[in-house]
Order: C-alpha cells, then sequence, then structure tokens
C-alpha cells in the first residue's frame, strides 16, 4: 500500500463521533434497528426538506431499491448519464431493464436536458441524472422535462448531499433521490446509503424491500409472528452506522464549508495556469466539493500530470471513466453520440480534497503542479 503524503481523501473524525459509537457498542444490545437509525432518518430528512428517509447499507442497494419500489420491469428505458459511478447504469440491470446513455454538458458535468429531450421515447420510464462531484446538475430544466413527458425523476445525489440550488437542497428536486455514504462522501458512515422522498407509498415500498419484505415493525425487539408480504433484501443500515451518521450530519455544514475554504484556496492557486479549467460552479449553484476536478488539455497530459503528482507523494483519480466504455456495457450495446462525456473523462483529473486538509498539503498539491507545468511548457 502507498503512504502518500496527500491521500485523496480523508474523514474528518471528532470526539461526537467516538461518543456516538461508543454509546452504541456499550449498551450492549440494539447494535441492528437500534433506535439511532430512525434518528438519522428523520435528521437527514429534515435537513433536505423531504417528508420521508429509508437508509440502506449502500448508495447501490438504495438505487436497486428505487428501481423495485417504481415497479421497473423487462425492458423499460432508464436515462441516465455515462460519465458516473458504475452503479447507476447498473442498477437498471439489476431489474433486466435497459439503461440507456445520454450525453453530458460542460457547465456542470451532468446530464444534458437538450439531449434528455431527444433521448425519451414510448419505452423510456424513468430518468436519473447524477450530481456530479458535489456539484448540482441541470436539475430544475430535468425536472420540468420529466413532468412534461410522464417520467419517474430518481436524483443520483451519491456525491452532493449538501449541494444546493437557489437556497434549495439536493435530493429535494425528484420524485425520489439517492444518497452514498461510503468513505470518500461528504458525509461517510464507512459505508451506507439512503433513499429519501415525498411520497408516501415509495417510503413503505422500500422499508418493506430493505428488510426481506418483512411487515413488522422491529424484528429483533417483537415477540409476534413476522409477516412477510413480499420479496425483500437484507440492506439495513446497522446502528453503529446510523450512529456515525448522526455525529457525521450535526456538523455537514462545517464540513462543507472547510472543502469550500480549501477549494477557494487550490482556485486562486490554479487560475494562474492556463492549462487547466477549474471545478465550475454556475451562479446560484452550490459546491459541496465531494471532489476537486480539474480539466487538462488532452489525456496525455494529464495522464502525465497525475504521474508526475504521484512521484511527488499526491493520490489523484479520474473520476469517472464512462460506464458505456467498461468491458461489461460493452459487451452489452454500442453507444453513440457520447462525445462530451468521452472528452471530459479523457481530461478530468480529481486531486486530494477533504475538510481537514492543511495548508501544507495544500501548498505541496499547486506547487507540484505549478513545477509540472512550467517544466512541460518551457
Amino acid at each position: 500500500m502507498i503512504r502518500w503524503k496527500v491521500p485523496l481523501y480523508k474523514i474528518l473524525v471528532d470526539k461526537d463521533d467516538t461518543k456516538n459509537i461508543t454509546n452504541v457498542i456499550q449498551r450492549g444490545m440494539h447494535w441492528a434497528e437500534g433506535p439511532e437509525i430512525e434518528e438519522f432518518e428523520k435528521t437527514l430528512a429534515e435537513y433536505l426538506g423531504v417528508n420521508y428517509c429509508v437508509t440502506m447499507n449502500s448508495g447501490t442497494s438504495a438505487l436497486h431499491a428505487t428501481m423495485l419500489a417504481y415497479d421497473i420491469k423487462n425492458n423499460d428505458e432508464i436515462i441516465v448519464p455515462s460519465f458516473t459511478f458504475v452503479s447507476t447504469a447498473n442498477a437498471a440491470l439489476m431489474v433486466k431493464a435497459k439503461p440507456k446513455f445520454v450525453d453530458i454538458e460542460t457547465e456542470t458535468y451532468g446530464m444534458d436536458p437538450k439531449k434528455l429531450k431527444k433521448a425519451i421515447t414510448k419505452k423510456s420510464k424513468l430518468i436519473m441524472p447524477v450530481h456530479y462531484s458535489g456539484l448540482p446538475c441541470k436539475i430544475d430544466e430535468i425536472r420540468t422535462i420529466a413532468k412534461q413527458n410522464k417520467q419517474i425523476l430518481i436524483e443520483d445525489a451519491a456525491e452532493s448531499l449538501g449541494a444546493e440550488i437557489n437556497s434549495k437542497k439536493i435530493g429535494s428536486f425528484g420524485d425520489a433521490s439517492i444518497f452514498s455514504f461510503a468513505g470518500n462522501k461528504v458525509l461517510t458512515t464507512g459505508e451506507g446509503g439512503a433513499v429519501t422522498t415525498n411520497s408516501t407509498k415509495l417510503y413503505k415500498k422500500c422499508k418493506l424491500i430493505r428488510s426481506h419484505g418483512r411487515k413488522i415493525g422491529n424484528y429483533f425487539l417483537s415477540t409476534n409472528k413476522p409477516e412477510y408480504i413480499q420479496l425483500g433484501y437484507n440492506w439495513r443500515m446497522s446502528t453503529i452506522t446510523a450512529a456515525i451518521g448522526l455525529s457525521q450530519l450535526n456538523k455537514i455544514e462545517k464540513l462543507i464549508n472547510l472543502r469550500r475554504k480549501n477549494a477557494k484556496t487550490l482556485n486562486s492557486k490554479l487560475k494562474k495556469i492556463s492549462e487547466i479549467t477549474l471545478p465550475p460552479e454556475p451562479k446560484n449553484f452550490k459546491h459541496a466539493y465531494q471532489l476537486y476536478s480539474i480539466l487538462t488539455p488532452n489525456q496525455t497530459i494529464r495522464n502525465k500530470l497525475q504521474k508526475h503528482l504521484s512521484d511527488n507523494g499526491i493520490m489523484s483519480k479520474v473520476f469517472f471513466y464512462p460506464v458505456h466504455l467498461t468491458s461489461f456495457h460493452q459487451k452489452l450495446k454500442k453507444y453513440s453520440n457520447l462525445n462530451t462525456t468521452e472528452n471530459i473523462s479523457s481530461r478530468i483529473l480529481s486531486l486530494p480534497m477533504y475538510p481537514n486538509m492543511t495548508s501544507e498539503e495544500l501548498q505541496l498539491i499547486y506547487e507540484t503542479i505549478y513545477a509540472f507545468f512550467e517544466k512541460n511548457w518551457e
């Protein structure tokens, strides 16, 4: 394992995190379906301004559960971007539907509303845009198109908890939204996810799906005979995980503000390099900076820069390689007209970004990048 001078991400842990975890452990019971789960769900729903939240053991489980809850079936078209993590598209395949890839635009790196309009057919049932790296996509325009075409709208907000448009939280625009709490996310519980919605029907379905289709409330505290009323899975979040989520959520604005402060520092230093395009942030959009992703002039320079950073102990990563070009998805169908996706993906590079970055770490990043471009442009 490489010991990076500056890793790609690092979790800010404080005494509240330790206290919450210790309380659950020392209690000696309710490690499954404990009261922290419902408290976390209620607090997250209130933060987002929605009625309901159902926690899951991962963002991928949340995607899958939402597909099942909406009764997505064979050959239904699910419209998604290819510039995303693979599970966004795979969720459609898990219910035997067909992912239909739509190109992105360059202002947010999200689904292009103009391309979306042209992609909708009679087979289309659900639209799932992605809020990339902590930046909202053009969700208002996409929501209008979804309503006009009677499409279900699910926000893949896995990377963008706390992001906003005109002070309205991402995760409150669609019929449902999914979040991930994996180790590199704005709010992390190590692993975990959630579905949020204003629909009582969807909420009840997701609760059944995540726990074996069991109608009873807390299985571990009830002596009643359990009633299984539909097919379900074991996708519950553990109590310890929820306890971490609660303490992280209580300081979410602090975590985001620290990320934004670090991004501001990098922006001020890297804007001097004409060969770099900084992360976009349109007017009235609030970036949560789950990632700090820059664009280079071309793939060759991107790859050389990444190696230069690595040689100097700085981790960086490509988020994302196009899903439609992965080995698995290429076997399913040949996709075309995703030129912007392929162009952005070939040039993008995510630099380290986390709340508790030191001034020395930030300095090492931008000075190492300075040195690379000075050497290569002499």
